[in-house]
């Protein structure tokens, strides 16, 4: 469980995990025949592991994912890669005037130069089923009275292997609180909830990362069909109590 004194680490301390984890990555790279002649990028900004370029299959951008995500210190792996020579489709939710990436595609309630679609998030996305590969949602879902609908939405536009990225204030610390407009205060056991306590027949999350700097929490999920395996303990022992 994440401790109430938890502080969130200094610019310095920050810059100095980013420098480990990326030799910790190039000598992993060096090393395993796996990794070797893929031509995947991988930037540490702030804990979080930021992935570019390109794979031959969707099982070897799974396979940098899960090993860039066992590096201690990492708290979420974002990426935007080039999958069989297709590019990702990639979408910000709430983006405001600020992409996670050049080239998302931008929603927000409110128009700027950045907004590709005006849309309100507490409602239906205008996306289709499955047509999603990467979506991002940052400092969003503190906003919603109830984000269960929109993370549903985020289920049904998500192509399978898909990932949702999610970063929203820790509950714990002032930031969460000094927003008037944050209506819901969330922890890494927010996510536990959502991928493993809801009803039977809502959609279901498997974490592929959670984590928590003490300033804001991450997650990772993908989707899971009906019937497929639920996450086994172990892996679950990696984010969650």
């Amino acid at each position: 469980m994440v401790a109430l004194a938890l502080t969130p680490p200094s610019a310095e301390r920050l810059r100095a995990v980013d420098d480990f984890l990326a030799e910790a990555w190039a000598d992993q790279a060096l090393h395993d025949d796996r990794l070797r002649d893929l031509a995947v990028r991988v930037r540490f900004d702030r804990g979080v592991a930021h992935l570019t370029g390109e794979v031959d299959d969707a099982a070897q951008l799974r396979l940098v994912r899960d090993l860039v995500g066992r590096l201690a210190g990492v708290f979420a792996v974002w990426g935007r890669v080039r999958v069989a020579g297709r590019d990702p489709v990639v979408v910000d939710l709430g983006c405001g005037g600020t992409k996670q990436y050049p080239g998302n595609l931008g929603l927000d309630l409110f128009p700027a130069p950045e907004v590709d679609a005006v849309a309100d998030l507490s409602g239906s996305l205008p996306l289709a089923d499955d047509s999603v590969d990467v979506l991002f949602a940052v400092h969003i879902l503190e906003h919603l009275i109830d984000f269960l609908p929109l993370v549903d939405e985020c289920h049904r536009v998500l192509r399978p292997g898909g990932v949702l990225h999610v970063m929203s204030p820790w509950w714990g610390h002032v930031n969460a609180v000094a927003d008037p407009t944050h209506v819901r205060l969330l922890d890494v056991q927010t996510f536990k909830g959502i991928c493993l306590q809801r009803p039977p027949g809502t959609p279901r999350w498997y974490p592929l990362h959670a984590g928590c700097d003490g300033a804001s929490i991450f997650a990772d999920l993908t989707p899971l069909p009906p019937d497929a395996t639920p996450p086994n303990t172990p892996h679950l022992s990696r984010f969650f109590t």
